[in-house]
């Protein structure tokens, strides 16, 4: 009997990581054409198989609302027609970006003759732990490929039937691109012990890890993993009005940044508005979200300009809400918007909303964190948006990977040296 058809989940961990390891040394090195060759066939696959995948999503979805998980759960887990459509173009985007591997990032000479060339390289093996979010298959799947990369993908026993649709459709792509089919392995459990295995590094056959998912499973990652890893663990997103700025722009941008979707990292969970433009701002700000139906847990001045607000206490100015809520604070200037992002952000995603230049670069220079935005919405922090064709994730750490994970992030790089018969002194 087959290892992957016993309840060994050590074994079958082992197993996996041997055989991604064998895939990542060819894929390493594939030609660009045979790459995207897999990703093209990958996305017809998925237009092809859209049904097969909508009908696995609904297994999928029954069982979530018979456990009466939250409404931002249940949009990250629901596939329709369109975004299934999404879904393969976000491979088909990958499959035209650029490929990173042997890009010369930089050359030069020293005065020996020697030749130095700083060369894009794959990471290596990708293991990709996530929960509810299907669609993460295919940007992970296909974001490595594009890397280089062989990738181990755990999805969550709740979109356990999407994924294992979807990564069909992805091994489908790399056997008509003779790609080995170990380069994108979807785990086939559901046991929680298969994530240990992932976190111990399968014996030095996983280079990174990226989770992606809730709080209790990034913060078990970051804290069990025994290699590196790229994530962030909250995204507690602030959007700043400054004087002055244009009301009907802020209108836009706050609700956008709060209602277009809440339950993604990128929405904003906390508005600050300078007391300078509180008297004009505030009210229409705070009267256009509780309209809207999100709630609003707001400091004494906030509280006064509408009787629907709840009044904040100091737990909400840390929190993710991944809900229609949002904490609103009335702050002195732009020192004291940037000294509560200081203290109560994540580093994730941040916005100042003016019309003054000098101020919005003190902001963006200023503010320690991996998306810094003027004028536009914090729901841009997402890489089809920044034009990587998808994400893998957004890291908020400082080392190698920062902000939107996209193909670029997933590569290494080594030096290669050109001499003619030099010898060191």
């Amino acid at each position: 009997m087959n290892m992957r058809e016993t309840g060994d989940v050590k074994a079958l961990m082992q197993d996996i990581g041997t055989r991604a390891r064998a895939a990542a040394r060819v894929l390493g090195l594939a030609e660009s054409a045979q790459k995207t060759n897999a990703l093209e066939a990958a996305a017809k696959a998925i237009r092809a198989n859209k049904a097969k995948i909508l009908e696995a999503n609904s297994k999928d979805l029954a069982a979530a609302k018979e456990q009466n998980i939250s409404a931002a759960f249940l949009d990250r887990l629901t596939l329709t027609d369109n975004s299934v459509d999404a879904i393969a173009a976000g491979v088909e985007q990958v499959a035209l970006l650029p490929d990173p591997v042997g890009e010369v990032i930089a050359d030069w000479e020293q005065p020996n003759g020697l030749i130095f060339q700083r060369v894009r390289t794959p990471l290596g093996v990708v293991a990709v732990i996530y929960e509810s979010r299907p669609n993460v298959t295919a940007d992970a799947g296909s974001l490595c490929l594009k890397a280089g990369n062989a990738v181990i993908l755990r999805g969550g026993s709740d979109s356990f039937h999407s994924s294992r649709a979807i990564h069909e459709c992805l091994v489908a792509g790399l056997k008509e691109a003779g790609l080995p089919e170990d380069a994108i392995q979807l785990v086939p459990t559901i046991d929680r012990a298969a994530v240990g295995e992932l976190l111990s590094g399968l014996d030095g056959n996983i280079d990174v890890v990226v989770p992606r998912g809730g709080k209790s499973l990034v913060a078990r990652v970051q804290t069990e993993a025994r290699v590196p890893v790229f994530a962030h663990l909250e995204g507690v997103c602030h959007v700043y009005i400054h004087a002055p700025a244009d009301l009907e722009m802020a209108k836009r941008i706050v609700f956008n940044a709060k209602m277009r979707r809440t339950g993604v990292c990128g929405s904003a969970e906390t508005l600050l508005v300078d007391k300078k433009i509180a008297a004009t701002h505030l009210k229409p700000l705070v009267e256009m979200l509780l309209d809207a139906g999100c709630e609003v847990r707001g400091d004494t001045a906030t509280q006064a300009v509408d009787s629907r607000v709840k009044a904040a206490t100091e737990e909400d100015w840390p929190k993710e809400y991944l809900d229609a809520i949002i904490a609103v604070k009335v702050v002195d200037g732009l020192q004291a918007a940037m000294d509560h992002i200081a203290k109560y952000g994540s580093q994730h995603t941040d916005a100042i909303v003016t019309d003054d230049p000098s101020d919005a670069e003190i902001f963006l220079r200023e503010v320690d964190s991996a998306i810094v935005l003027h004028n536009a919405s914090t729901q841009f922090a997402d890489g089809g948006e920044f034009g990587f064709g998808a994400e893998i994730g957004i890291a908020t750490g400082r080392m190698h990977a920062r902000g939107p994970v996209g193909v670029e992030q997933l590569t290494s790089f080594k030096y290669r040296v050109h001499g003619n018969g030099q010898t060191r002194p």
